[in-house]
């Protein structure tokens, strides 16, 4: 059975699945080039399974501070390898505890704000006129205002959850995503296809749908990747100016405890360095990762591998 046989009786719907696929090999292909971009997975794939497993591995009752296992501000040892902290709980199992909620709010947020800046950025690249320019001088106002002070803001004028801190950071730094997607969404309008589209009767829905979204989705899920270690840098910066959910661990709530303990003054490094440490590894395995997604989309760009 030749090809154009199998395609005639496989339907649309298959030879969709069946161009995903090869999409996706390729993609894979590319990918696996970048060394940089494949030590990020292995740095993500790692973190993600202690997030997974952490209620196997450590225990739901980590961060309880009554019957706490040792005693308080314990350096490394044997049996507690990264020390104790303030009320005596093992400091490993509050890092592998608090890499749930870190990459959590981290995700969210990220979906949060590029989902925003992708619905500004295509609106406003497709409709133009009046409507473009007042949501392009409300993106230019959360560009110039500092993305940090506006959570902050948000943050103390809420009630302090992970919601709050998931809409404090996706509320306020959506900005980005919107200028780029609608810097894309006009160079795909401009091309002879959508006036073609559009003679035939395609309206405003069908147009930013099944012609723009599809051509700016690669651009979205670069940045998505890259906003994902901003997101998580932010909820640890919240996190440690007290701002965060207090009923949770997070590894920026670890060192704002730390601080309020006075580990820095006491030299009580353990209680600081591996919060820090984990923050630092999984902001540049998304970086490095984000990177790595944008070369292979866009190969103009010319990332070094």
């Amino acid at each position: 059975m030749t090809t154009e046989t199998k395609g005639v009786t496989a339907g649309p719907r298959a030879l969709a699945w069946q161009r995903r696929r090869r999409s996706a090999v390729r993609f894979w292909q590319q990918y696996r080039t970048h060394r940089a971009g494949l030590a990020g997975l292995a740095g993500l794939a790692f973190f993600a399974l202690l997030a997974l497993t952490a209620p196997l591995t450590v225990g739901s009752d980590v961060s309880s501070v009554t019957g706490a296992p040792g005693r308080p501000m314990e350096s490394p040892s044997g049996e507690f390898p990264l020390g104790t902290d303030q009320f005596g709980r093992n400091l490993l199992g509050l890092v592998v505890w608090g890499s749930r909620v870190s990459l959590l709010v981290g995700l969210l947020a990220a979906a949060l704000s590029v989902a925003i800046g992708a619905l500004v950025g295509i609106t406003a690249g497709h409709f133009k006129g009046a409507y473009a320019t007042v949501l392009m001088r409300i993106t230019d106002w959360f560009l110039v205002m500092p993305t940090l002070v506006l959570a902050i803001a948000l943050a103390t004028v809420m009630s302090r959850s992970l919601g709050t801190v998931v809409l404090a950071i996706g509320v306020t730094s959506w900005p980005t995503t919107a200028r780029l997607v609608r810097a894309q969404t006009l160079a795909v309008e401009s091309r002879p296809y959508i006036e073609r589209a559009k003679a035939l009767g395609g309206g405003h829905w069908h147009i930013m749908s099944r012609h723009v979204l599809p051509n700016v989705m690669p651009l979205v899920l670069a940045q998505t990747t890259l906003m994902i270690s901003s997101s998580i840098l932010a909820e640890a910066t919240l996190a440690f100016l007290g701002l965060g959910d207090p009923t949770v661990v997070s590894w920026g709530g670890l060192l704002q405890d730390a601080r309020e303990a006075g580990a820095v003054s006491s030299g009580n490094w353990w209680y600081l360095v591996p919060p820090g440490i984990a923050i630092a590894v999984v902001a540049l395995a998304f970086t490095l990762c984000g990177r790595a997604v944008e070369s292979v989309l866009n190969p103009r760009l010319g990332v070094a591998r």
